[in-house]
């Protein structure tokens, strides 16, 4: 690999992560002004120009705010937690692609860090780790309510990844391809319509079971305040409290864009095949509607029980899932690519 190559793959990864973290800080701005709205109320106002400097206010609070650590936690463990649920958040997007090439100071540049063959295996492999962080940050807080939500988080995590990951069969069944990248292709060659067609039930399993994925109401469970005081985080706080939250909110976008590149076009949209640098508006678009569904669910849906999340999992999600690979292998078979 050149130097040049080197240097343009760090570039785009430090760009990709202080979008990330950026966007963290102002989709908690983002939500509370939807919500809001959606409440009839007026939301953040008072830190900066229309409550614009809001997240910053939060991220300075946070950070000189006293952190405890309960006097017979498991330290270590204690304190990687947070960075283990936060780091997953943070490079399961690098397969994400937001457009195809661009010409730069004379050079052709991908507006992706990396376009691997098996982009959608390392998606599934990615998300899987975060769950870990939570389970790690229950057991190790000598806490029996923090206990109970890292439990709750693992078995949450079993039943809706399964509905998960066969949603993503789908369209690999449909492109023939893993790699994510010729997935958005595939969809340009085929036209969205006809894509959706193919797959009706893979984008709305997908987006539910990414709700209860991310932890969002109303599949908020291992943080249920009624029952478990605060959840997993409850002997949290400071900036590694805001580190679980951090990456919640990172996650709902890294799960937008999955959801928008796999089944709703992606970076596509008109002229973008004239005009590349429309491919990150089109995503960015795309991102922000679906965080806007995430959001407006939250604002609408109440918590439901523990027992019916689980039954909803294993009882409806999995056989649905099971029976949407089903009819796309059938739709292929019959109709073909």
């Amino acid at each position: 690999m050149d130097t040049a190559l080197i240097v343009e793959s760090v570039i785009k990864s430090i760009l990709l992560l202080m979008v990330m973290t950026g966007g963290f800080a102002y989709l908690t701005f983002y939500e509370r002004k939807v919500l809001a709205r959606l409440q009839v109320r007026i939301g953040p106002n008072r830190a900066g120009p229309g409550g614009w400097l809001q997240p910053i206010a939060d991220g300075i609070k946070l950070i000189f705010k006293e952190e405890l650590i309960p006097a017979n936690a498991n330290k270590l463990i204690f304190i990687l937690a947070p960075v283990i649920t936060v780091f997953p958040a943070l490079v399961v997007t690098a397969v994400i692609p937001w457009g195809e090439t661009v010409t730069l100071f004379g050079r052709q540049i991908n507006l992706y860090i990396t376009n691997i063959n098996v982009g959608v295996l390392y998606i599934t492999a990615i998300t899987s780790i975060a769950v870990y962080g939570i389970s790690l940050a229950g057991w190790s807080s000598d806490n029996k309510y923090a206990m109970l939500g890292g439990l709750r988080a693992t078995a949450q995590m079993i039943s809706y990844e399964l509905g998960l990951g066969l949603a993503f069969i789908s369209p690999i069944i449909v492109a023939g391809s893993m790699s994510i990248l010729d997935i958005v292709r595939a969809q340009a060659d085929m036209g969205l319509i006809k894509w959706l067609l193919y797959q009706p039930l893979a984008p709305i399993i997908f987006l539910v079971a990414s709700v209860a994925e991310v932890n969002r109401a109303p599949f908020d469970m291992p943080e249920a305040e009624q029952e478990l005081t605060a959840g997993y985080h409850t002997e949290y706080s400071g900036m590694k409290f805001a580190l679980f939250f951090m990456a919640e909110y990172i996650k709902m976008i890294a799960v937008s864009a999955i959801a928008a590149t796999l089944f709703f076009g992606g970076f596509l949209g008109p002229f973008v095949d004239r005009l590349p640098w429309l491919g990150p508006i089109y995503l960015f678009i795309k991102i922000m509607i679906l965080l806007f569904w995430m959001i407006w669910i939250r604002a609408t849906l109440p918590r439901i029980r523990y027992d019916h999340l689980m039954s909803f999992g294993w009882k409806i999600l999995l056989p649905a899932g099971l029976f949407s690979v089903f009819f796309s292998a059938v739709m292929i078979l019959v109709f073909g690519g």
